[in-house]
């Protein structure tokens, strides 16, 4: 089946185009480079894996509960709608707000994909393009990975939040090589790991935490990446260039924390959008939700050198200021570890599991002896 068939509102054309600005640059220095980013350029080869053949596609997901959501978190729970509403209802609700979710974090692979592909084309350091070329071929398999999720175990869609469009569209739309960089490795990628970790450390259904876990552990890779090469060049900036990028990155989480709503799920329930609106608001959950969803963006833009008043004040007034003194490495170093645990424990269980079937044909052979 199209995907366009699977769109809960079919979108006004079939692709988006952004025109590309800045400059292809080519660097003759082949042999020198920066210790630290070719280390992660060879974990990035080590670490490509298949997500046809790593993830368990066999595992079963309902889809009016693909992720085990407790009522609780549910907007609309509590309110004078929740009280009308059938289980059959809530059921379809929740298969809509992971449609939500997962749909946005697939729009936003695609949108790293192409941003990757923008920093091998744009940065100036040729050790930077080799590792953003793995980075290219992740993000790929990370869209392949949400969009067969999406089409086969859940069977519905949703178009790109229009707030997470803004982003990538001034993301690609500026000409400077760092953007890209800064928009995607940081405020997007930091915005998803955050968002996948909650879902994958809260999910009791198998077959969505193996995809997060092992998205993660691709994640926390591109993260240090930003990290690594926007230090070293914003260590060069005059003043005005860091003021410059802090209101991108200011502007830039606005629009983040107002798209964590979700209106666009409650828009299909027959919700007017300024209740809906109005909803989310009150939802405690909500809240934690999307203050959570800053604990990656806030210690790595700081960590990069953008730590100016104006962007001190911007956080205040978000309610994650604190989250600055978050230690991005151990975080980074958990995904990592989760997604090798989750390997261990899936690989140990199918051995038990061949152990087993062995023996039972052995005791069946000795039997009909």
């Amino acid at each position: 089946m199209s995907t366009r068939d699977l769109y809960t509102t079919a979108p006004s054309a079939p692709g988006w185009q952004v025109p590309a600005t800045g400059a292809a640059r080519f660097s003759w220095e082949y042999e020198e480079g920066r210790e630290r980013l070719l280390a992660l350029y060879q974990k990035g080869k080590d670490k490509q894996w298949d997500g046809a053949t790593r993830i368990d596609w066999d595992l079963d997901v309902d889809p009016y509960d693909p992720l085990g959501t407790p009522d609780e978190v549910l907007t609309l729970h509590g309110t004078r709608h929740w009280a009308k509403m059938t289980e059959k209802d809530k059921g379809d609700l929740r298969r809509h707000y992971a449609s939500w979710q997962f749909s946005q974090f697939l729009h936003g692979e695609q949108g790293a994909m192409i941003c990757a592909a923008r920093i091998v084309e744009s940065v100036p350091d040729l050790d930077a393009k080799f590792y953003s070329a793995t980075q290219t071929m992740d993000e790929a398999r990370h869209a392949e990975i949400y969009g067969r999720f999406l089409h086969d175990k859940i069977g519905m869609l949703y178009p790109i939040n229009d707030n997470l469009r803004s982003l990538l569209d001034d993301t690609l739309r500026d000409s400077r090589w760092d953007m890209p960089y800064l928009g995607m490795q940081v405020l997007i990628e930091g915005l998803a790991l955050a968002a996948f970790g909650m879902i994958r450390d809260t999910t009791d259904k198998p077959l969505p935490k193996q995809i997060l876990a092992y998205v993660m552990q691709d994640e926390a890779r591109h993260v240090a990446f930003g990290r690594m090469a926007l230090r070293d060049y914003y260590k060069q900036l005059s003043d005005a260039e860091l003021r410059e990028r802090e209101e991108f990155v200011i502007e830039g989480c606005y629009l983040m924390r107002d798209r964590l709503r979700g209106v666009e799920v409650l828009d299909n329930f027959g919700i007017p959008r300024k209740e809906a609106e109005e909803l989310t608001e009150q939802s405690e959950f909500l809240h934690l939700f999307r203050k959570l969803l800053f604990s990656r963006i806030v210690p790595c833009v700081k960590d990069i050198g953008l730590w100016g008043e104006r962007l001190q004040k911007a956080y205040l007034d978000m309610g994650v200021f604190d989250l600055g003194d978050s230690n991005l490495d151990l975080l980074m170093t958990q995904d990592e570890e989760i997604a090798e645990r989750l390997d261990a424990e899936r690989f140990a269980k199918e051995e038990r599991a061949r152990v087993t079937e062995v023996a039972d044909a052995i005791a069946a052979g000795a039997a009909e002896a």
